[in-house]
């Protein structure tokens, strides 16, 4: 089992920042794909970035260019820094992790191929 912490979600005039942790109980596999999704009131969860064991990362469209997705694997943490925050993003922002990856992506990725999810962390952003 792999619990995951996430921290760092506010409250933020639109245009400020954020970032994001997510602390893993353990180190997680040697191949991994790990993801930041959202999700908004009345609307499905999203993903928003991911990165995996190499270090390769994926963006959703509506985040690119403002979001950074990272990881320290010493830390078992991976981060997501939000730039540019828009009143859009306000959501609930979960990390997942999956142990067995196909692949990994973050545009139109399933939440089902994930296996252990943090308890998530309210981002709010005021226009």
């Amino acid at each position: 089992q792999v619990q995951l912490v996430e921290s760092g979600g506010g409250s933020v005039q639109a245009g400020e920042s954020l970032r994001l942790s997510c602390v893993a109980s353990r180190y997680i596999y040697s191949n991994y794909c790990m993801g930041w999704f959202r999700q908004a009131p009345g609307k499905e969860r999203e993903g928003v970035a991911a990165i995996d064991s190499d270090g390769y990362t994926s963006y959703a469209n509506s985040v690119k260019g403002r979001f950074t997705i990272s990881q320290d694997n010493a830390k078992n943490t991976r981060y997501l820094q939000m730039n540019n925050l828009k009143a859009e993003d306000s959501a609930i922002y979960y990390c997942a992790a999956d142990p067995d990856p196909y692949e990994c992506y973050a545009e139109h990725s399933d939440p089902d191929d994930f296996t252990y999810w943090g308890q998530g962390t309210q981002v709010t952003v005021s226009s």
